[in-house]
């Protein structure tokens, strides 16, 4: 083993080395700033790269880009509302806040700071617990696995906000959207309603841009106001990390969450910030400012994200089990360079192992560093009138929702999802409940498909581990705990009245969900492979009761209670001048989606920039034919660069055009 250490150092150490880990860094760097890309892209990107490469170069290079993307996609969550991947989410609950008063420095830093200290954390850890986490990983079977994942589900409950009927119903209903498509078991088709489309189910870069992008955009957008309220962007750089030296332990805490969730496979990557979120809501007394702008809400979720890319490369390099999509991209990228996972990797490639993890922890801190760097630059966006940005931003979330699957319907789906999303925000509805459901329905289906085979022929007894009675325990114990959170927050509400005449939107909105519900189980019920229908009929019948409590509460309730909420206190009208309704904001990206299915998405980009950027943002000629023309010269670089091709319209169907037109 003192071999191996000493043969992993020098490699580690080497110039070429180091020089292939930095190009990794440079373009994980690249790749994070452009939100909805995330890991997944970032390395599908850097696969064509590796041929030819010798393994330990290779690998240096997809290292770097795995360990900074979640530190750079912060910018975009910070700066924008807007998830720069996946494991960022979280970060938008209570950074983009800060941002907007004025803290987006402070914000930053605190980031960047838990960031580098989650992937150190988990590269340190990962070197003592890589040799015995094997026994560990193989005790982990279906069921355990199972009862993870409903711990999982269960910590929701602290995320359900006000009401928590509304995140019940909420969690049932992204675990519903989840499993829309085609069945693990016995490959039957549910909720699809006839079309191809939605038979091959909904990617998640759909959902997540959707749930949280499109409704920031129009809500930013309404105003022509900068993102951040006080146009300073503040000193809050050493502020920053001070706010994290006084969260140490916090920070401690997560990344251990981090690593744990990273090692366990198939819980899912994506929801790693949420738990951690949770976490914080679970054990904080003083909480009344979360979501609103606290500091701590920035650091947990980022010293979790960044921990669980070392964890996920346990089960990745011992077993070839990828634990994220970004960890099964990698696992592609292995096998390209002639590596295969397995347990030599803590044999005869002990070497190699220990250069990847070491790797790893130099990647976080050149990334961490690099961000800090280049943050004051990139924070001055928070200055600049919100319009003026709002083109690049639409340009970029569209492009990148077609890269899920490179379908036209892909765009029909985020704006479907975005206006659910948009309701959801105004009437109070938990937002990070829903992407969490959705995020674990498949993981839950598998397990719950296997655990009801398995249990057939063996008895509840193959259910009944040490493991899962103590997992058991801990969700009644997180089920608790967010129940008497939900009280507490319930608490502070009183103040929020509404008058009787806006009762009716909350009524509808309410009652289109419980439809949904019952829809569902109308359209699940014929399965006839029981295997099949089992998981969203329970997940349907179980939300439903929760749906029609809910809409009991706003039918009964006086206004003042916490059930009622609606955000929107102009309603569908501007408040002042200058100001658009939420409809008004929103046909423009209804817009540029109608102008993409008709002449493509080049073409509809340079009309809808022309068009918004002087009607809209009143910008003069000059600055609309600058900021357009250099729209146009990004999106063209960055789909040369990956090699895409942009969405198509009828006119492509008719008409020969040259790329980047076709």
């Amino acid at each position: 083993m003192l071999e191996a250490l000493t043969d992993a150092f020098a490699v580690v150490i080497s110039a070429k080395h180091i020089t292939f880990l930095a190009i990794g860094v440079a373009m994980g760097l690249a790749v994070g700033v452009f939100p909805g890309l995330g890991g997944i892209a970032g390395l599908s990107l850097l696969l064509p790269f590796l041929y030819g490469l010798d393994p330990i170069s290779g690998l240096a290079m997809m290292i770097g880009l795995v360990a900074v993307i979640p530190t750079s996609d912060t910018f975009t969550s910070v700066l924008m509302g807007i998830p720069g991947s996946s494991s960022s989410q979280a970060t938008v609950i209570d950074g983009f806040p800060l941002a907007r008063q004025g803290q987006a420095a402070r914000a930053l830093s605190a980031a960047f700071i838990a960031s580098m200290f989650g992937g150190l954390f988990g590269a340190v850890l990962l070197t003592f617990i890589i040799v015995g986490a094997r026994p560990i990983i193989l005790h982990f079977r279906t069921p355990e696995l199972l009862m993870l994942t409903i711990l999982g589900i269960s910590m929701i409950a602290v995320l359900a906000g006000r009401s928590m009927m509304k995140g019940f119903a909420a969690t049932g209903l992204g675990l519903l959207l989840g499993a829309i498509g085609t069945a693990p078991g016995q490959g039957s088709t549910r909720m699809a309603f006839g079309t191809s489309y939605l038979g091959d189910g909904l990617q998640l870069v759909i959902v997540g841009l959707g749930v949280f992008a499109i409704p920031e955009i129009v809500t930013l957008l309404r105003q022509n106001k900068p993102i951040s309220e006080n146009t300073r962007l503040g000193s809050g750089w050493i502020q920053g990390a001070i706010d994290w030296w006084r969260n140490l332990w916090l920070s401690i805490r997560c990344a251990v969450i981090g690593v744990f969730i990273g090692v366990i496979p198939g819980l899912g990557g994506s929801v790693v910030d949420w738990i951690a979120y949770a976490h914080l809501v679970q054990t904080t007394k003083d909480r009344d400012n979360l979501g609103k702008g606290d500091i701590r809400g920035v650091i947990a979720p980022e010293s979790a994200n960044n921990a669980k890319e070392g964890g996920g490369l346990v089960p990745t390099l011992l077993f070839g089990i990828p634990g994220s999509g970004s960890m099964a991209v990698f696992l592609g990228g292995m096998v390209l360079l002639g590596m295969e996972p397995g347990p030599a990797m803590v044999g005869k490639d002990l070497d190699a192992t220990y250069t990847i993890i070491w790797s790893l922890a130099i990647a976080n801190v050149a990334g961490a560093g690099l961000c800090l760097l280049l943050a004051p630059f990139i924070a001055t966006l928070t200055r600049i009138r919100f319009p003026l940005i709002a083109p690049f931003m639409f340009m970029f979330i569209l492009f990148a929702a077609f890269q899920a699957r490179e379908s036209v319907w892909d765009l029909g789906m985020l704006l479907a999802v975005g206006v659910l999303s948009l309701y959801m925000r105004r009437f109070d509805w938990p937002r990070p409940a829903f992407l969490i459901g959705f995020v674990l329905a498949r993981s839950a289906e598998v397990y719950t498909y296997q655990a009801t085979q398995y249990t057939m022929q063996n008895g509840l007894s193959y259910l009944m581990t040490t493991t899962v009675l103590i997992l058991a325990v801990l969700t009644v114990a997180s089920l608790v705990i967010g129940i008497r959170q939900a009280k507490h927050i319930a608490r502070g509400v009183d103040d929020h009245a509404m008058s009787a005449v806006r009762r009716n939107p909350e009524l509808i909105f309410a009652g289109s969900i419980a439809a949904f519900l019952v829809l569902s189980i109308i359209n699940v019920w014929p399965i006839p492979a029981f295997i099949d229908k089992v998981f969203p009929l329970a997940v349907a019948m179980i939300s439903l009761p929760a749906a029609l409590i809910v809409i009991y509460q706003l039918v009964t309730k006086p206004m003042q209670h916490a059930v009622h909420w609606d955000d929107d206190v102009v309603g569908t009208e501007a408040a002042e001048e200058d100001q658009l309704s939420m409809w008004q904001a929103l046909s423009w990206l209804v817009g540029l989606l109608a102008c993409t299915a008709v002449v493509g998405f080049l073409i509809a980009v340079t009309v809808f920039c022309l068009a918004f950027l002087r009607i809209r943002a009143r910008a003069s000629w000059a600055l609309t034919m600058i900021l357009s023309g250099s729209a146009v010269a990004i999106i063209l670089a960055l789909a040369h660069l990956l090699h895409r091709d942009f969405p198509p319209g009828v006119l492509q169907a008719y008409v020969d055009l040259p790329w980047p037109l076709r």
